[in-house]
């Protein structure tokens, strides 16, 4: 695998990044010991990068009613129907992690609804494909569905976000041929 090239796309050297891109880059390389090949991608548009990495953040870190380990099941979930390699891999590393489950990104990967998960995380799941597969057909049902679940209107609003949001990131990586970093399948396990 590593000798596989990580995307379609020529990649800059950290030299040339922006200072702000630089900055973010090594603080991630600091944290984990490596570089998920998301960030080296997407840092040959600087300005995407950082639209791109604010509503990330914005999704993925704030607090609320979704733990984050709910909030990378939705994207595990999501990515897999959308045959993301990349965000499956990746975000089913964080998962394990923050779930403190080395089972479970398997299982919501190949079908969470078979997955070791609560009636609540599987409403909330089932919210966040049919957001993604056929957002068309959401309605007041699904509404109602999720607030005998205790999901506020907040939650409905964050899970169909995030489900919007690895739509688009799931199109880009497919599309730039994006490689999971080889870190990433033994993270959590």
């Amino acid at each position: 695998m590593s000798d596989t090239p990580i995307s379609q796309f020529p990649l800059p050297s950290l030299k040339d990044f922006p200072s702000d891109i630089a900055e973010r880059i090594n603080a991630v390389h600091e944290k984990s010991g490596f570089v998920p090949n998301v960030f080296l991608v997407l840092a040959q548009r600087p300005d995407e990068f950082r639209a791109f990495f604010a509503y990330h953040d914005a999704l993925m870190e704030k607090p609320g009613n979704l733990t984050k380990a709910e909030r990378e099941m939705i994207v595990v979930a999501t990515s897999a129907a959308n045959e993301c390699q990349y965000c499956v891999i990746a975000h089913g590393a964080i998962l394990r992690i923050r779930a403190k489950n080395a089972l479970i990104a398997d299982q919501v990967a190949v079908n969470y609804r078979k997955a070791d998960i609560t009636p609540r995380q599987r409403a909330m799941l089932d919210f966040a494909m049919k957001v993604s597969q056929d957002s068309g057909a959401v309605g007041d049902g699904d509404f109602a569905t999720l607030r005998e679940h205790g999901f506020t209107q907040d939650d409905i609003w964050d899970i169909a976000a995030i489900s919007a949001f690895f739509g688009m990131s799931n199109r880009i990586a497919n599309v730039t041929g994006m490689q999971p970093n080889e870190e990433f399948y033994s993270m959590g396990r």
